[in-house]
């Protein structure tokens, strides 16, 4: 390479990592429009991830995997050179598990046992804050909580239901096996207990009581989501606490004199 091309190339570096930052971080109408195809197509993503164990044994699976790989691959490496500081963005827990996911994608049929990981995506997308962002700036900024925790809930329910496809119910291939997966996930978070969908031997038990623990645990945060009183997001001047009464006049926090906006103003 030219010493002109060298310069060009080192040129153009900077100005592409800007029109990234600008697009993954700015306000612009063209960086929400791409956020919004982000969205759908990682939503998309998920879906194929989710049906994964139904069309595995098709001929076009493995083009549909390699696909999403690419589609991947190329938004990692997008978020990388639009983000300020690359090692501290590879050392957070959703970059690491979006290259496992990757890793399995590349690899399906080494690393096939483990697709059922690939689930992990939504929430690895919901830890990203691009939703929530948006839906602080909308009436309905106060389901934030409620919000996180269902896409707790969903990937929890699809990971398990993925895993007990995969290690117990393998020999169903198809429809059934997966939907006899899912209804004893979601039978045992629960706690229902119908008896008519069990897993077999010592893991099997230990994997019930570990879906059934940590399954509670999770509908317990929703149902404290859905129930408890309504509070406001507002950050407190003084301490930076977020939650308050609607008509709080003081931080309970600091005693900070708050000036909370009605939600018409």
């Amino acid at each position: 390479m030219s010493r002109d091309n060298k310069a060009l190339a080192e040129q153009g570096r900077p100005a592409l990592r800007d029109r990234l930052r600008q697009l993954y971080h700015g306000r612009t109408p063209a960086a929400l429009r791409l956020r919004l195809v982000g969205l759908v197509v990682d939503l998309l993503i998920i879906g194929f991830f989710v049906a994964t164990p139904l069309i595995r044994h098709r001929p076009e699976f493995l083009w549909l995997d390699y696909t999403v790989a690419a589609i991947v691959l190329a938004e990692f490496v997008a978020r990388m050179l639009a983000s300020s500081n690359m090692l501290r963005l590879l050392r957070q827990p959703s970059t690491i598990l979006d290259l496992f996911i990757l890793a399995t994608l590349l690899a399906p049929q080494w690393l096939e046992n483990f697709g059922f990981l690939r689930i992990l995506r939504l929430w690895s997308l919901s830890q990203r804050g691009l939703v929530w962002a948006q839906l602080r700036e909308t009436r309905y900024r106060d389901w934030e909580d409620i919000g996180r925790a269902l896409v707790n809930l969903l990937t929890f329910l699809l990971v398990v239901s993925g895993f007990v496809y995969t290690f117990f119910f393998m020999g169903r291939p198809g429809l059934e096996g997966y939907v006899e997966a899912l209804y004893f996930t979601v039978a045992t978070v629960t706690t229902t207990g119908f008896g008519d969908v069990t897993l077999p031997g010592i893991a099997g038990k230990l994997t019930s009581i570990a879906v059934m623990i940590i399954g509670i645990s999770l509908f317990v945060r929703l149902a404290q989501a859905v129930f408890r009183p309504h509070k406001v997001t507002f950050s407190c001047p003084q301490c930076a606490l977020q939650r308050h009464d609607p008509d709080a006049v003081h931080c309970k926090a600091c005693g900070h004199l708050l000036k909370i906006p009605d939600d018409d103003e």
